[in-house]
């Protein structure tokens, strides 16, 4: 207690009397720490495009090489490395005819690498897409091409959910549409839902599957409106619910970690391009930048993996000159209470 004397008009005297209380101020949730970030492929003149898994005691890296961001020559290359540290090529998927882009790691319930990607071609001064699936048990020989999907849709990302792969494809023609696909095996897949949205030229997305068996899915946008959406549904998904986000991103990719938050690898466009780490908030369309990574100019499309308590990304960047592969590792604390 703390007394106050205050003389008041007539000589009166009044004594006051106040109570001190500590102010509590929340302390502002500790954020992500860059543990390291190597430069792990540098080989060919252009090289973007990243996705990243662990498997069968080894990492896989699979991104894009060519000679430039759009040519004619893209090709996957599959690296692997026992520790993270060192990288040796295992593979290189090629086509006499197509431009091969964006590759997306998966490991199948039976164990198998699935490396999902498009190729580009150019057919009487029209660019056709056909997306494609490749799989491997070792992830140096890969089986022929499997086309999937409809011709000119892009299946963005195969993920898998009780033994089943869904994945996203978005409309490389006029429509600008997007549609969901679902498959029992990786390699047929059907149309689960024709259209799931035409707004805004919708794009490359991002989908996890929650303990509760709902879907969320992070969505890139580059028309009018140009913010993100993240959608929700429940089995069997066929009816979503989009909810814009507060700003614009690139080659979106989602991660649920272990005590329930969501956190995604972007590309931001604010200020600079940067690649980044932002928390996901579902109830209040919120993507919260928490860690910039190290990058700038050509720059996006990150690999995550949770193993032992650390998040594994890998992303493409050219702050360095070279567009070239880098890998981060991060500590992410956890949540507060």
């Amino acid at each position: 207690m703390m007394p106050l004397r205050r003389n008041l008009p007539g000589g009166h005297v009044v004594l006051l009397v106040l109570a001190l209380y500590p102010v509590v101020v929340a302390a502002e949730p500790a954020r992500p720490e860059l543990i390291e970030v190597r430069k792990i492929w540098d080989r060919a003149p252009h090289n973007a495009f990243t996705d990243l898994v662990h498997q069968r005691d080894r990492w896989w890296c699979v991104f894009r090489e060519g000679r430039d961001h759009v040519s004619s020559d893209g090709a996957l290359r599959v690296i692997t490395s026992a520790d993270g540290v060192t990288w040796e090529s295992a593979a290189l998927l090629t086509s006499s005819s197509e431009d091969l882009r964006d590759a997306k790691l998966t490991v199948a319930p039976d164990g198998q690498l699935l490396l999902a990607g498009a190729g580009a071609r150019v057919e009487e001064k029209r660019r056709i897409h056909q997306s494609y699936v490749w799989f491997s048990e070792d992830g140096r020989s890969w089986s022929k091409p499997v086309p999937v999907a409809d011709l000119n849709y892009w299946l963005w990302r195969v993920t898998w959910h009780k033994g089943e792969s869904y994945g996203i494809g978005y409309s490389c023609g006029d429509d600008r549409n997007i549609r969901l696909y679902h498959s029992q095996d990786g390699r047929r897949f059907e149309t689960l839902v024709e259209s799931l949205s035409k707004d805004g030229y919708p794009n490359e997305t991002s989908i996890v599957f929650l303990p509760d068996e709902s879907a969320l899915c992070l969505l890139r946008r580059d028309g009018n409106p140009a913010n993100a959406l993240l959608g929700t549904a429940e089995p069997p998904y066929r009816e979503w619910t989009w909810k814009e986000l507060d700003r614009q991103i690139g080659g979106p990719h989602m991660i649920h970690l272990p005590d329930g938050r969501l956190l995604a690898a972007v590309r931001l466009y604010d200020c600079q391009a940067r690649t980044s780490l932002c928390w996901v908030h579902p109830e209040t369309g919120k993507l919260d930048e928490c860690l910039k990574l190290p990058s700038g100019g050509d720059t996006s499309y990150a690999g995550l993996v949770w193993r032992e308590n650390i998040l594994w990304v890998s992303y493409y960047s050219s702050h360095e000159g070279k567009t070239s592969i880098y890998l981060a590792k991060v500590k992410v604390p956890p949540a507060p209470n």
